[in-house]
């Protein structure tokens, strides 16, 4: 307990919570509404529509107000999904790892969980983007993957509320579910984006070959003035060498 009254939670604080793997304490209800929420991950369903289903299932199952998670891009936290405040600031609003009681859940890997006066808690922090959240109390735990956080789920109550053990072991169990998800959504982008640099530069490669072919001219040539024509036009680079490649595969066609 804090000198304010408050409290974190670590690994060994609560019997059968554990954050190296799911806790115990689970109810056969509980059980049967994850089995529901990993069905609807494992289909094919948008990510973002995932996270908006994990929030109604925690919000369902845990009496709070307020539900936020953040995932982990870089070095920040980046509010991906929430209920009931401020959908604006979804996409928007970021913190660093360590800021905040968010930051310091994703920093130390490790829940906490405040009963009340949470704004007094040392490591709290207010958002201008959410001037009138000032809640009472607070539960937060990581979305963890093999170990490595890659994001932050978040539970706020206006008024006091003490969590009880099995809405903290649900919750963690929540996420690292969740955390799964995450890690496999994370690779999937950064493979897509793989995949459209080395399409990109096949594009421009035989876009460079083209002009300087027809235009007599050498490779930084070529390469300038592709660059030059996506400065002026304010299309991507892409785009430029596309419609290059299509510009000669017309002419020489007719």
């Amino acid at each position: 307990m804090s000198a304010s009254g408050d409290w974190h939670l670590r690994s060994e604080s609560l019997p059968g919570v554990r954050l190296d793997k799911p806790g115990p304490l689970l109810r056969e209800g509980d059980v049967a509404c994850l089995h529901g929420v990993v069905s609807r991950m494992t289909a094919e369903i948008p990510f973002a529509d995932v996270l908006k289903e994990v929030v109604e299932f925690a919000t369902a199952v845990v009496k709070c107000d307020s539900c936020f998670i953040y995932l982990l891009e870089g070095d920040e936290l980046v509010l991906q999904a929430s209920r009931n405040s401020h959908p604006e600031a979804v996409g928007r609003l970021k913190l660093k790892v360590g800021q905040g009681i968010t930051g310091w859940v994703a920093k130390h890997c490790q829940p906490v969980v405040v009963s009340q006066n949470a704004c007094g808690d040392p490591r709290f922090q207010l958002f201008n983007e959410l001037p009138e959240d000032r809640f009472e109390s607070f539960l937060s735990v990581p979305l963890l993957s093999r170990g490595r956080v890659v994001g932050v789920i978040n539970l706020q109550n206006r008024a006091p509320h003490r969590y009880s053990n099995h809405e903290i072991t649900l919750l963690s169990t929540i996420g690292f579910l969740v955390g799964a998800e995450v890690e496999m959504a994370r690779l999937e982008k950064e493979n897509l984006e793989l995949a459209n640099r080395l399409e990109v530069r096949k594009l421009v490669e035989r876009a460079k070959g083209i002009l300087q072919q027809d235009l007599k001219i050498g490779e930084e040539e070529a390469y300038l003035m592709l660059q030059r024509q996506s400065q002026q036009r304010r299309l991507s680079m892409k785009e430029i060498a596309q419609a290059v490649v299509l510009n000669y595969a017309v002419t020489r066609g007719s």
